[in-house]
């Protein structure tokens, strides 16, 4: 069976480009008879908002968004990133690192790669790479210096925790698919299959996102977001029309 998700960041509140992305999985997933689960991805404790977990699931919830099963936190799974993190040590693909992240360019330079520089304390935990992505990104952090395991780690492990077949999310992730890849050969997990959509651009260029002030979601305005959201993927929604219709349109009417 299909199997989907959305995992949203508790660091505030929806945005137009998380409706897009939500919206995106979400028509993959039922168009196609499957299932649509939601995950907090709330690992990174000092970055996570107090009342944002709330804030959009409540949202989910007024545009009409309908997941099957309970909602996952990544902050209750520990122990499972734990075990997935001594998993690949037993491999010896883990080393320490002492490098922070001003240490190092877009493509770690394998630093510590055959031991730690004299003077420097690991701070770290790194993964050996293939060759490829030793070329695109080199060995990866998996285990933060401030002891919070890596985003890279956590979601490979989830998504094989959860069964998820299918991941559509915006392409500013489309360099961590290859690494997320890789941990799923090195665990020996199923690979899922990824699609990309485009980003979406705030006025300025950049992406739109919570780091560059977007507006959270106006409940006033969800019909003609979610208009917006159907149009930015490339539908033709019918221009007159409630929430619940738009989502039948977009599901089975548009899809047959």
């Amino acid at each position: 069976m299909y199997r989907g998700r959305f995992a949203p960041s508790p660091t505030g509140p929806l945005h137009f480009g998380s409706l897009v992305a939500a919206v995106a999985s979400y028509i993959d997933a039922k168009a196609k008879g499957g299932e649509w689960l939601v995950r907090m991805e709330d690992l990174d404790t000092p970055r996570v908002q107090l009342g944002a977990v709330d804030s959009i699931l409540s949202d989910l919830e007024y545009f009409r968004f309908e997941w099957d099963g309970p909602v996952v936190y990544q902050s209750t799974r520990i122990d499972a990133y734990r075990e997935a993190l001594e998993q690949l040590r037993g491999k010896n693909l883990l080393y320490p690192c002492g490098c922070s992240r001003k240490d190092s360019d877009a493509i770690y330079p394998g630093t510590c790669a055959n031991g730690l520089p004299p003077g420097r304390a690991a701070r770290s935990w790194r993964i050996r790479v293939n060759r490829e992505l030793a070329e695109s990104t080199g060995d990866f952090v998996l285990l933060r210096a401030d002891g919070i395991f890596a985003y890279q780690l956590a979601v490979v492990v989830d998504d094989e925790a959860q069964g998820i077949t299918d991941i559509v999310r915006g392409e500013d992730l489309l360099d961590s698919t290859p690494r997320q890849m890789y941990l799923q050969q090195m665990l020996e997990y199923a690979a899922p299959r990824y699609r990309h959509i485009p980003v979406v651009l705030g006025p300025d260029g950049r992406k739109l996102s919570k780091q560059n002030g977007a507006a959270p979601l106006n409940r006033n305005l969800a019909v003609p977001l979610l208009l917006d959201a159907l149009r930015f993927l490339g539908h033709q929604p019918p221009a007159q029309a409630s929430i619940d219709e738009l989502w039948h349109w977009a599901i089975y009417d548009n899809n047959r």
